[in-house]
């Protein structure tokens, strides 16, 4: 075992120790046995917290070890579809809490229609009408590229 610390190796007898460094000597740089110096940098986390040198793959460390890659999470249809449902649940509350405040009726005029609606629901039949032109106009794009990339493999398939 051999090691590679710049005051010299004692088990290596050609490589020279430094003069301040030299046994007996007080305020060496470095203990005058290294074994337990190596078994102390080995121990590490069950230096600085006693009793944990038993659990198996602890360090002591709050992030994982370098070179070690934490496994990568799979993002299932399950999770999505919770994550959807959730957002969608605090969207609906906001937009309860939105209409509940604002009852105030108002006077809607729409193509030769009059009525009196509450305030709140006139502005979610706005935003809902709006989403549902949104989606029409992508609808139409996603219909266009679908039909591009149809083209595109049919004209490949009779160039091979």
């Amino acid at each position: 075992m051999q090691q590679s610390q710049s005051g010299g190796n004692p088990v290596d007898p050609e490589t020279p120790r430094p003069a301040s460094a030299a046994a007996g000597q007080p305020g060496a740089a470095e203990p005058l046995d290294p074994a337990p110096a190596a078994a102390a940098a080995s121990t590490g986390a069950a230096a600085r917290h006693p009793g944990t040198a038993a659990i198996p793959g602890y360090d002591g460390a709050a992030s994982p070890r370098p070179g070690r890659a934490e496994p990568e999470r799979q993002v299932t249809r399950a999770g999505m579809i919770w994550a959807a449902v959730a957002s969608a649940l605090v969207v609906l509350v906001l937009l309860i809490i939105f209409i509940l405040q604002n009852q105030e009726l108002v006077q809607v005029k729409f193509f030769g229609l009059e009525g009196a609606v509450s305030l709140g629901m006139s502005l979610f039949i706005a935003a809902v009408g709006g989403g549902v032109l949104v989606a029409m106009a992508g609808a139409a794009r996603i219909i266009q590229l679908r039909a591009a990339a149809h083209r595109r493999r049919v004209q490949t398939g009779r160039n091979r």
